[in-house]
């Protein structure tokens, strides 16, 4: 393990330290006025949503890692507080690209990246048509956290309204990852784009009574297992209570597990290690519940 002290690295050699470890980021696709009225449009990968009541977005025009200026959105906001977070996708990636230029002051992004201004409901800056959901904000503060090349400016946003595209919905109304079409930020040239391909569905941690068991209450044949990873065990340490007596019975009667006892029988070694490899393939598909009782019969044996 490589131990760093950031006193002791160059700012450019530090900054590609973060953005390759903290990765993939979303990103703000952000729209602000100057008090003249002239529009920008930049991207931000420095963002996220930082609460709900009031619902609050936060973002960071950072300071140019080589001349030190501050970016067009940061001296905007401080003259009209207000813009829009737009949430960009993959189908206007190399749009949005075109409009994260250092452009000159005055320059409109949406003329160079050739993207559509919609008018706003409650503030001045316009919206990215093309973007599936559009965030109005007001700015309620900016923190400048220094004033040298690569300085962060914390931008604090609350959301004045919210628009969706109805085609990212689902039919509960509420966005569906799968049509989203996400994109987010790495280190250096790299992106991500977040398809159905590698959307992962976790259940959401139980609460109350249901609480899972967790590692320390797994047996030490399951938690040393050398078959399964930590994911593996974790999935099975989320159930609330362990496998009963008859569900492991009947396990026991199953064709397929008698004939894997039968085939080593005399040899508990063996016959471990089959038993914990077919529970990871259980875990893989998803049947966590029969995973924990071939787990657990195991230990039934091993006693």
């Amino acid at each position: 393990m490589i131990s760093l002290n950031p006193a002791d690295l160059s700012i450019p050699k530090l900054h590609e330290h973060l953005l390759n470890a903290i990765a993939p980021r979303p990103i703000a696709f952000v729209t602000t006025i100057d008090k003249e009225g002239n529009v920008n449009l930049a991207p931000f990968s420095f963002f996220n949503c930082f609460g709900s009541n009031p619902p609050t977005l936060v973002y960071s025009p950072a300071l140019s890692g080589k001349t030190g200026a501050s970016k067009n959105t940061h001296d905007n906001v401080k003259e009209v507080a207000e813009c829009v977070v737009n949430i960009a996708h993959y189908d206007i990636l190399y749009q949005m690209n075109l409009a994260a230029g250092m452009y000159p002051k005055g320059v409109n992004e949406f003329a160079k990246s050739g993207l559509t201004a919609a008018p706003s409901v409650t503030v001045k800056p316009p919206r990215v048509a093309e973007c599936y959901v559009q965030f109005e904000c007001v700015v309620k503060q900016v923190i400048e956290t220094g004033t040298q090349g690569s300085a962060g400016n914390l931008v604090i946003c609350e959301v004045t309204q919210i628009h969706i595209n109805e085609k990212v919905m689902n039919e509960e109304g509420s966005i569906d990852p799968f049509k989203m079409d996400y994109i987010a930020r790495m280190g250096k040239q790299f992106w991500a784009r977040v398809g159905s391909d590698n959307i992962i569905q976790v259940p959401a941690f139980k609460m109350g009574d249901d609480l899972g068991l967790g590692f320390d209450q797994l047996p030490d044949g399951i938690r040393q297992s050398p078959y399964l990873t930590g994911n593996d065990i974790a999935r099975i340490a989320t159930q609330s209570a362990f496998p009963s007596t008859q569900e492991i019975e009947e396990l026991k009667q199953a064709d397929f597990m008698q004939e894997i006892t039968v085939k080593h029988q005399g040899n508990f070694a063996g016959l471990e290690k089959e038993l914990h490899q077919r529970a990871k393939v259980e875990v893989v598909r998803g049947s966590i519940e029969l995973a924990f009782q071939i787990l657990m019969m195991v230990e039934e044996l091993r006693a």
